[in-house]
């Protein structure tokens, strides 16, 4: 499923206009982006966390020329599902569309 195909979605779901929810997604999103970049979570009750990680400082290795290399210590961002939501991804029938509300 697409941006589009999500905006779509949401705006036949709620009755309100495509460029309305475009713009409340990218707005959405924009926060995450925000926070996350300051090192701070966001928590949504029933759906997940967007959280950021670090990663250790690790030596990696370049195979074609052979050659080793540190990768510094980094931060990357991270999202793990709620409980309901796992739940309800796994206990969908596959192949089913998943098109409803998580109930």
């Amino acid at each position: 499923m697409t941006k589009a195909e999500v905006i779509a979605e949401i705006a036949q779901k709620t009755g309100l206009e495509k460029a309305d929810v475009s713009t409340a997604l990218e707005a959405f999103f924009t926060v995450v982006k925000n926070q996350l970049s300051t090192g701070e979570n966001i928590y949504v009750r029933g759906f997940g966390s967007f959280v950021v990680k670090r990663r250790a400082e690790k030596v990696g290795r370049i195979i074609s020329k052979k050659q080793s290399i540190v990768i510094p210590e980094h931060s990357i961002p991270s999202f793990k599902p709620a409980k309901v939501f796992m739940e309800k991804v796994r206990t969908a029938p596959v192949g089913a569309d998943n098109s409803g509300d998580m109930d």
